[in-house]
């Protein structure tokens, strides 16, 4: 065990508040079911500066639970094979997939290797023309800075969509810090480079002051995901801009129904009314006349996690399990790159709703019962038109 960070954890007990470390300060303790799990990015930020949504599953004293790393080991977390399962993706794709976060990850390619060499998906290196890392400038060079909770995040990331689409190309650009301007950059540098598709976007903030930085969100004919949050009911840019795909989080379980799966909304999922930004004629919903989030969901709970090979610390990496809606946008981002459409903002979705899963049940917080936290037949708030049942909306 690290003496150090048991050592902080100590001390936040004494002081009341149960936590452990992340990259740059202790984060609270939270609890999911049976499940404690903490942020790795920091809360708090003021406007202008986003935060991550990745949540990392912890024992009761908020260590992080490392797996074993031996190749004929089995992570905890749900795996490709059980995703796939859950949403019904049977191909493999072959597009590029762009990541978007903050700070540097030093050991990006090797740890997807493991994730991926785990699980028997195809090898994804630069030498092969898979995998790339550049800034948010587009350079290979000039590389940010490691963070760990912003490292943790990114590996998330790559490894949900490798879950999805093993056969899509994967670019990291990793903008030099979580503020909104740089963030938006590193959007765009992604939307210009060949091939991709994809952009996947984990992070977000309050929309107070963000009206300057939508406008690198809007890219007509690339599907930009866009996580809504782990705080619950409350509104985040920017999934809130009306071009981008606004994706929710659930908890998945396994039923013996015909699918096999059970999904209810995930209590810490984000969802809200935009007070900034306008709706799209094709979102009709009735009691936000502004742009309402989620537009779509899968799995967020960390009770019900994802495995992650991904940096325990900045040296070393092991496997982990992870939650947030951070699972969810890069997952949905994966299924568009199975299909390898060019779709504007998330109409299609809407337009072929019946073929989503439809997640009637679970809230995210106090909204006088309304489908803006409530979970219901048809479109809410916490997973906007339900899950992937296939490809056909994507």
């Amino acid at each position: 065990m690290d003496l150090r960070k048991w050592g902080l954890t100590a001390l936040a007990l004494a002081c009341g508040a149960v936590g452990a470390t992340s990259a740059n300060a202790i984060q609270p303790l939270e609890r999911s079911g049976n499940t404690y799990h903490r942020a790795v990015c920091d809360r708090g930020n003021p406007n202008g500066v986003a935060r991550c949504f990745a949540h990392v599953v912890t024992d009761a004293r908020g260590e992080e639970k490392e797996g074993q790393v031996t190749p004929n080991a089995t992570p905890s977390g749900y795996g490709p094979a059980d995703l796939k399962s859950a949403y019904k993706i049977t191909t493999d794709g072959s597009t590029t997939i762009a990541i978007v976060d903050a700070y540097g990850y030093t050991n990006a390619e090797s740890d997807l290797a493991v994730y991926r060499s785990q699980y028997g998906l195809p090898a994804c290196t630069a030498a092969s023309g898979c995998f790339r890392k550049v800034n948010q400038n587009g350079q290979t060079t000039n590389l940010p800075r490691m963070d760990t909770g912003w490292a943790q995040e990114s590996a998330l990331d790559l490894d949900m969509a490798s879950a999805m689409c093993p056969g899509c190309k994967l670019v990291l650009v990793e903008a030099s810090s979580a503020t909104f301007s740089n963030l938006a950059t590193a959007v765009r540098t992604a939307a210009s480079l060949p091939g991709v598709t994809v952009i996947s976007n984990s992070y977000g903030g309050g929309e107070s002051g963000s009206a300057s930085y939508e406008s690198a969100y809007n890219q007509p004919g690339k599907a930009v995901t866009v996580s809504t949050g782990d705080s619950g009911y409350g509104v985040q840019f920017p999934a809130s801009s009306p071009n981008v795909i606004a994706v929710g989080g659930t908890n998945l379980v396994r039923a013996s129904n015909a699918r096999g799966w059970n999904e209810t909304a995930w209590s810490s999922g984000g969802s809200g009314c935009s007070t900034v930004y306008a709706k799209k004629s094709w979102q009709t919903d009735a009691l936000c006349a502004m742009r309402m989030a989620a537009d779509v969901s899968a799995v967020g709970d960390p009770n019900t996690g994802v495995a992650v090979y991904g940096p325990t610390s900045r040296s070393v990496s092991g496997w982990l399990v992870f939650g947030g809606t951070s699972v969810s946008a890069p997952l949905i981002g994966g299924i568009y790159g199975v299909t390898g459409h060019t779709p504007t903002g998330a109409q299609s979705i809407y337009a072929n709703k019946a073929s989503l899963n439809d997640v009637t049940s679970g809230t995210n917080g106090s909204c006088g019962g309304t489908y803006f936290c409530t979970a219901g037949a048809g479109y809410d708030g916490p997973t906007g038109n339900g899950t992937p049942s296939g490809t056909a909306p994507f």
